[in-house]
């Protein structure tokens, strides 16, 4: 676990979703985002609309949809739970045999009689 800027990296060690108010603040985070977008295009619109009405029009329909796409992502639900970590980090396990090698059983070898108990 290193630290850069003062943060500590997280490593997640399960395969469980983050906790619900997590989750919640994650959707207000993204959903103000895009309010202020809209705002700013709005008031872009507003300020353009005698120099460039082609832009400001532009300005305008992205006030227009943003808030739409915003609550549409803001109630997509939760997010699908991640896959369980690797135990080996940044390790690809290799196969323990080759394409092709036939794989020897002891079982076929013995003989056909039950094991006795």
């Amino acid at each position: 676990m290193g630290k850069s800027k003062g943060k500590v990296e997280v490593v997640r060690i399960t395969g469980a979703r983050s906790s619900l108010s997590e989750d919640v603040r994650g959707r207000q985070r993204r959903y103000m985002i895009a309010m202020a977008v809209r705002t700013l295009c709005v008031i872009l619109a507003v300020v353009l609309w005698k120099e460039s009405r082609i832009v400001a029009i532009i300005a305008l329909v992205g006030g227009i949809f943003i808030p739409y796409l915003a609550v549409v992502i803001a109630n997509a639900g939760r997010e699908n739970s991640p896959g369980m970590p690797d135990t080996f980090i940044g390790h690809q396990p290799q196969p323990m045999l080759e394409p092709g090698t036939e794989i020897p059983f002891p079982a076929a070898e013995t003989s056909a009689a039950p094991p006795q108990a």
